[in-house]
């Protein structure tokens, strides 16, 4: 009894904070985030707000840069509503120009730093980019992607690029930081695309989701809230500034509160304990691996003498959600769920283990989520006579599917879905419970048990069907990692020919693969998994292909299959019949394929 009224005050103030935060976001229309930086700076003066090695600027400098910016954005001809892509690594500069472009109304494509060729080229086409920011340490990237589009943007180089091309660091020099005036500013609104962040990409190429300013504000104000960010808080900014996590939440963090960030270029396991401690930090963003790449590195000194407070972030698997906890002595992790595009929001604040959150049920009218049914097998949602889903059932896994409302009470429950019109739609579901229903579907599986937390499965298409059940990958990956010695394991299921569904494969990743104890990792996982989710396939990797955000590249593991003609690794086959994993060569691999060796 007092857990749950313990819980239930948790969530009742939680979420008090939050809508008092957001509430910002939507109390004038016209009221947009270059309005609000221009009130954060007139709050805070000068202020430290952004930091990093090379580069600070206080609030005031902030905002008067991104006046510049929007000047120039003019002096260039680009108009409200027009797109300009922004290819830039993690620096205080970065915040300045989006912020800048933005004010002068136009959407600003926030571009991956590690993509080139075909697939930058698809990014800058899929939002009809009217010009590129280049920061001049990218310009070869940029240039493998130049003739491989539909379009052919201008590039402006940040530094000292290619000597043909205008160089933005000399040209804003030119123009004005005073405020802009009334007959500057165009007149924007909330609902105006302010950003595009482009999904991952780990299928497909990556889909640009429609940021508008109201969104961005939410999200910014609404994770402020959620953990009572502060002046006195110092932010680690580690995670890609073109990703949500880092460049949205983590930005927000700092601003909303009124407190300063440092930004680091990229994550380093090794130096992130020390950068906290020498620049005073007391919280930071998260992406799951980040905190298992922290789990795994050498115990060091300042990872118990840190100011760190709190966390917030997504993807911290169940298995190390406590021992991370322990370790780093942060009691406040807050573990949520969301996507860039979608209208479907949890947060974990109550620090349940290994939850993602739950809507307790007062509350659940401002968050219309539901879990419905789906069958692995039909790869679908089963209907009823009259063509309905249905919700699924306590602990029954589910697709998590978020009502999407067009009302102005509710602003989380809208969807503005992505530059691509297409790719918009095919993530709507109608009359699914009901006639005249909108959903928007996550494709993530999920279940909520019977105190109404909820708990990530999988993602469509990586669950599998073996032996005539579903194999989680998410789940086997974990209980793999959880084995001494393994640094990181990701889990697919790849073709057998003359079986039905997909056998399982693990690729890992260990210390030390000379002295890795293949035996003990076998009865391990014997233990903790039914037969039929045990990998019968492993593949041993120096490091596994990823996102900018960590996010595991499957596609092409799933290609090589089991194909030691196509894989120069150590590849096992778990023989079933010996109790004993066996190096996978050609001999073998025929008589599999060929049927001689039963799986």
């Amino acid at each position: 009894m007092f857990s749950r009224l313990r819980s239930e005050l948790a969530y009742a103030r939680g979420l008090l904070r939050v809508v008092k935060a957001t509430r910002l976001a939507t109390k004038r229309d016209d009221f947009t985030l270059g309005d609000h930086l221009a009130e954060w700076a007139a709050q805070n003066g000068d202020c430290p707000a952004l930091s990093s090695e090379t580069e600070a600027l206080s609030y005031a400098e902030l905002d008067a840069r991104a006046n510049a910016y929007a000047r120039w954005a003019f002096s260039r001809g680009l108009n409200k509503g027009d797109a300009v892509a922004l290819m830039m690594p993690n620096r205080p500069e970065y915040a300045a120009i989006w912020f800048g472009l933005v004010r002068a109304g136009i959407g600003v494509a926030l571009i991956n730093t590690n993509l080139i060729g075909a697939s930058l080229a698809h990014c800058l086409d899929v939002v009809n980019a009217k010009a590129v920011i280049v920061d001049a340490t990218l310009h070869q990237a940029f240039d493998s992607a130049r003739g491989q589009g539909k379009t052919s943007p201008p590039a402006f180089f940040h530094g000292e690029g290619p000597p043909s091309e205008p160089r933005l660091d000399l040209e804003i020099a030119t123009f004005s930081q005073a405020s802009l005036t009334a007959r500057e500013r165009p007149k924007l609104k909330l609902s105006d695309p302010a950003l595009y962040i482009y999904t991952s990409g780990t299928t497909g190429l990556p889909k640009a989701a429609r940021i508008t300013h109201s969104r961005a504000l939410r999200i910014m104000l609404g994770f402020a809230g959620a953990i009572g960010a502060t002046r006195k808080d110092r932010v680690y900014m580690c995670l890609p500034m073109y990703h949500t996590n880092g460049g949205l939440i983590a930005l927000g963090l700092v601003l909303a509160g009124g407190g300063s960030a440092f930004i680091r270029e990229r994550f380093s396991a090794s130096a992130f304990w020390s950068d906290c401690v020498r620049e005073k930090c007391t919280l930071f963003v998260y992406i799951g691996e980040l905190c298992r790449y922290l789990m795994n590195a050498p115990e060091r000194p300042e990872e118990k003498t840190h100011k760190v407070r709190a966390c917030v972030g997504n993807g911290l698997r169940p298995d190390i959600y406590s021992s991370f906890q322990k370790r780093f002595a942060i009691k406040p992790v807050y573990e949520f769920y969301g996507s860039t595009e979608g209208n479907a929001v949890m947060l974990n604040l109550d620090f349940k283990p290994g939850a993602i959150g739950r809507i307790p049920s007062w509350a659940a009218s401002r968050f219309p989520v539901a879990l419905a049914a789906y069958d692995i097998d039909a790869d679908d949602h089963p209907r009823d006579a009259a063509g309905f889903a249905r919700p699924s059932a306590v602990d029954e896994v589910g697709e998590l599917v978020a009502e999407i409302r067009d009302d102005p009470n509710l602003p989380a429950a809208k969807f503005d879905g992505y530059a691509d019109k297409a790719a918009t739609e095919a993530k709507i579901m109608r009359d699914l419970f009901q006639k005249g229903d909108v959903w928007f579907r996550s494709g993530d599986l999920m279940r909520r048990d019977a105190q109404g937390y909820f708990y990530f499965v999988d993602r469509i298409g990586d669950t599998f069907r073996w032996k005539g059940e579903n194999v989680a990958t998410t789940e086997v990956a974990e209980t793999i990692s959880t084995f001494p010695g393994v640094q990181e394991a990701i889990v697919y299921g790849v073709t057998a020919k003359g079986y039905e569904g997909r056998a399982g494969m693990a690729a890992v990743v260990v210390e030390d693969m000379a002295h890795f104890d293949l035996a003990a990792l076998r009865t391990h996982l014997e233990r903790a998994l039914p037969a039929y989710a045990r990998p019968l396939f492993l593949r041993f990797r120096h490091e596994l292909d990823s996102t900018g955000t960590f996010k595991p590249k499957k596609s092409a593991l799933v290609a090589e299959g089991f194909d030691p003609t196509l894989i120069d690794e150590p590849l096992f086959f778990d023989d079933r019949a010996a109790k004993a994993y066996r190096p996978l060569d050609a001999q073998l691999y025929a008589a599999i394929v060929s049927g001689a060796r039963p799986l």
